[in-house]
């Protein structure tokens, strides 16, 4: 896929906003590139920048474990990218202008994938994605269309981590996109 590759070089040599200067590596995405299923996190932490690959540190563990709830597998039948490509320092939130500066390629990626569901991991995420004034606490698990492209979001594996009671909520919001997949899957 000539376009895919173009846009990942580009993004490789991005100088975009100051996150360039301290990056190991791009963190461009993982996953099958024509996948039914998107997930978007905010941003890659320390063990993703040293790898250049999204999602591969202990929430990245948890994160396959809950992919693997639902029948999905990074390497099989989903993707996986970020608001943005660069590591903040200290794993910091990614700052708004870095978030602007990024989020062209996250939406090029979506082009490229045409996914028919969008999965926000996190507050950033979603509020970027879905809805400025979106909030993770009440909103998880519930559904919107738009364009066609049905989205919602779910705590991020590393606030699971952190805080264990939030878990049973992720799981009935797992469930609830393993459902939505069936659904649409019908359709066709």
């Amino acid at each position: 896929m000539q376009d895919w590759e173009k846009l990942e070089n580009i993004c490789k040599q991005c100088g975009n906003c100051d996150l360039c200067r301290t990056r190991h590596n791009v963190v461009f995405g993982v996953g099958v590139k024509d996948a039914d299923v998107l997930f978007v996190g905010e941003g890659p932490g320390e063990q993703e920048d040293l790898q250049g690959e999204p999602f591969v540190g202990a929430a990245g563990k948890l994160l396959d474990e809950m992919l693997c709830i639902i029948d999905l597998d990074r390497k099989k039948n989903c993707y996986i990218a970020n608001i943005v490509k660069c590591r903040p320092p200290g794993n910091r939130d990614p700052k708004e202008e870095e978030q602007d500066a990024c989020i062209g390629y996250l939406h090029q990626q979506v082009a490229l994938i045409k996914p028919k569901i969008i999965v926000c991991l996190g507050r950033i995420a979603a509020t970027k994605l879905i809805r400025p004034d979106y909030r993770i606490t009440r909103e998880h698990g519930q559904w919107e269309c738009r364009d066609g492209v049905w989205m919602t979001a779910v705590y991020h594996p590393s606030a699971l981590l952190r805080d264990a009671s939030k878990r049973p909520e992720t799981f009935h919001d797992l469930l609830s996109l393993r459902e939505k997949i069936r659904e649409l899957n019908a359709k066709m």
